[in-house]
């Protein structure tokens, strides 16, 4: 199922609760945001539909680090003298190097510390568990464990939390209701699906 699918399911769940808890419009459009976003969650993971859009550009990351390192062997060859010189001009190059094998995938490994830093500076648990996905997720494969029963409840965690630090009340069933919309959406039963979800990683690899 496409990304487009996945947010008006996650949002649509979001109404619903709304409708359920007689929410005012402020409270409706947080269960039907918290909806949309948790409907997309797993596709976090590296080939999915989300993370290409939580990240900044690879490439303008590649730019900047390439700047630097040039900009660093030149001030270290006119500037520079001796051990100095050849050092700076070394760690340029390696700088070159090391940005041209910079990719997304990485990008949202650095998203994903982002956030950690920020979970830190804010003590905030539910932004250091967010973080945490969001790096996991970087390493695995799509429909893998973020597509799994225990993304699911590492994600309820992550909502029981937020709801607690909010204080709004539903928030945390409606991101774990969004959330497993998605597994249920993406599962083989459906006949627009070519492939299923593996729910019960890390037990068994068989796709549902």
């Amino acid at each position: 199922m496409n990304g487009t699918a996945h947010v008006l399911i996650g949002a649509g769940v979001g109404f619903i609760a709304a409708n359920s808890y007689q929410t005012d419009p402020a409270t409706t459009l947080i269960f039907v945001g918290v909806g949309a976003v948790a409907g997309l969650m797993p596709d976090v993971d590296i080939d999915g539909k989300l993370s290409n859009r939580i990240t900044f550009s690879y490439k303008w990351f590649q730019y900047i680090a390439q700047i630097i390192g040039f900009l660093m062997m030149v001030y270290s060859y006119i500037e520079g003298s001796g051990k100095e010189k050849w050092l700076g001009i070394g760690i340029g190059i390696v700088i070159l190097f090391i940005s041209t094998k910079i990719t997304q995938r990485r990008m949202l490994t650095i998203t994903g510390a982002g956030v950690f830093v920020c979970g830190l500076s804010l003590q905030e648990t539910w932004l250091l568990l967010l973080a945490i996905f969001i790096i996991i997720a970087s390493f695995v494969q799509h429909r893998s464990y973020t597509h799994s029963l225990l993304g699911l409840a590492y994600f309820g965690v992550i909502a029981h939390l937020f709801e607690q630090s909010i204080g709004i009340e539903g928030v945390y069933k409606v991101a774990v209701a969004a959330y497993a919309s998605h597994l249920i959406a993406d599962m083989k039963f459906l006949p627009f699906n070519r492939r299923g979800v593996k729910l019960f990683l890390p037990f068994s690899s068989k796709e549902i």
